[in-house]
């Protein structure tokens, strides 16, 4: 039996089965293959045992908040990568350019998004070649 869950993209449907969804679990398992770990290695460094590590990569059990933070220390992965925030694992490691993220949405209302449209028109002429 297949549960369907609609979601809305851009005014168009796209029906997913839950069997189609990247979980929490299934991105543990898929980083902790990519490290060449087993479930019983990375249970060892996390201080757990190996059951705990197989119950999360089935979606059977939630970490809390600070397992996440170790698992994604050991596996060089993020939060928002293991919660299905973004696509990209690598996207929020870069602490420079998270840093300039965090000065620009503390800026004035008016020049946050002059600098966000300059932003978005260099990255639009990049993806046109313009540049």
């Amino acid at each position: 039996m297949y549960i369907c869950v609609l979601v809305v993209l851009y005014h168009s449907f796209k029906a997913y089965t839950v069997h189609d969804m990247v979980t929490f679990g299934k991105r543990l398992r898929e980083c902790r293959e990519s490290k060449g770990l087993s479930q019983q290695e990375l249970s060892k460094r996390m201080n757990t045992s190996y059951t705990v590590i197989g119950k999360y990569e089935r979606d059977e059990m939630k970490p809390s908040i600070d397992v996440v933070r170790k698992i994604t220390e050991e596996l060089e992965t993020t939060v928002s990568y293991l919660m299905g925030e973004t696509e990209d694992a690598e996207l929020f490691k870069d602490k420079k350019m998270l840093q300039r993220l965090q000065d620009i949405a503390k800026l004035p209302e008016l020049e946050k998004n002059s600098l966000l449209l300059t932003v978005d028109n260099f990255i639009k002429a990049t993806k046109l070649n313009l540049l």
